[in-house]
């Protein structure tokens, strides 16, 4: 039986800041989430459960204003497993299809449950769902583990305000500014069709982090960001984790039932703001934002040669797949090939006005 690891909202961890050194984050005490996911997945790595062994990464920060973190991953390209066919936003689930009820067994580092002490915020208990943490056999970078809520249901890759709920909350656990988690769409480069979510650790600073926004909907913390790549931004402190998951469902749903495909990207970061901070603000990493890009859908598009265009890559994370790309590429270069994976302006104005209104009505 997997090990299982209980928690509750006493677990999250609020005193996180970033050290204004290099951007690498500051010693922080050990917590228990943290430990439980580096010593089980270091542990599959020793025993040969990968598809290759995952050394340190060799990386760079590209010269420019958005600070892209590149890293050359030659062995992710060549053997990761083959992405599924995906031909729609809203693909059901095909069970004669690789999914994660064919694993082997060992590749599961817990069980992750939630002690809901009695029921959430407005006083109704949960739907109790079985959140599973595995390792990414084909890891982009230390600790890559995939989230996948209750295996045995089957869920196609579509977001549920409990999936969404748990990667907030997972990146609350963590005590290490570095741990993020994101989401693939179908069309969005999700390459299993079987509901889940990616968690990592990278130990540099991203833009993301503290990047300024507009404020869209104040009652629901709804942002659009000022910067490339266009998306639009969540924030949530521990306190407003469940109202935050429901409103970015709302989008979400919002994308899938306009077929609009959608990347996720969870991480540590300063309270929203649409001018420059306090450096104290700016080095805060107590709450958690979480990026929403729509973009163009790709259904058997020919894979890009340098890098895919998914969660990380928009975050500002490129793991390279040759060492050619990985050396000559400029930041020019890599605003050029994401440009062409986003929404035309006027599509993402429409889009967001059409949100705003969903909001207003709801």
């Amino acid at each position: 039986m997997p090990l299982q690891f209980v928690y509750s909202r006493k677990d999250f961890v609020t005193d996180v800041h970033r050290s204004s050194e290099n951007g690498l984050e500051m010693a922080q005490p050990p917590v228990e989430f943290d430990t439980t996911i580096q010593t089980g997945w270091t542990s599959r790595m020793d025993k040969g459960l990968f598809r290759y062994h995952l050394g340190d990464l060799q990386t760079r920060i590209l010269p420019g204003q958005h600070g892209y973190v590149a890293q050359l991953n030659i062995q992710r390209g060549k053997e990761r497993r083959k992405p599924q066919e995906i031909l729609s936003i809203q693909q059901e689930f095909n069970a004669k299809q690789f999914n994660f009820n064919k694993i082997n067994p060992e590749e599961i580092i817990f069980e992750m449950i939630k002690d809901c002490e009695g029921g959430n915020e407005n006083g109704q208990l949960h739907e109790p769902c079985q959140m599973v943490v595995l390792v990414n056999v084909s890891p982009l970078e230390f600790g890559h583990c995939l989230f996948v809520p209750d295996p045995s249901h089957c869920f196609p890759q579509v977001l549920t305000r409990f999936a969404i709920q748990a990667g907030i909350e997972s990146v609350l656990l963590s005590s290490d500014p570095g741990f993020r988690v994101g989401f693939n769409s179908l069309g969005a480069f999700a390459s299993v069709n079987h509901l889940h979510l990616h968690g990592y650790y990278l130990n540099h600073e991203l833009t993301i982090e503290s990047m300024p926004v507009k404020l869209l909907v104040p009652e629901k913390g709804f942002y659009r960001m000022l910067d490339f790549p266009g998306g639009f931004l969540f924030y949530t402190e521990s306190e407003q984790v469940e109202k935050v998951a429901r409103a970015i469902c709302r989008v979400t749903d919002f994308l899938v039932n306009g077929n609009v495909a959608h990347n996720l990207f969870f991480t540590r970061g300063c309270p929203p703001c649409d001018r420059i901070q306090k450096e104290e603000d700016h080095r805060s990493r107590r709450g958690v934002r979480i990026a929403v890009w729509p973009r163009i859908s790709c259904f058997g598009a020919k894979e890009e040669s340098a890098f895919n265009v998914a969660l990380c890559e928009l975050a500002g994370h490129l793991p390279f797949k040759n060492k050619k790309d990985y050396d000559d590429t400029t930041e020019k270069d890599v605003k050029d090939i994401i440009h062409r994976y986003l929404l035309s302006d006027a599509e993402f104005d429409t889009l967001e006005q059409q949100l705003t209104r969903n909001f207003m009505d709801f």
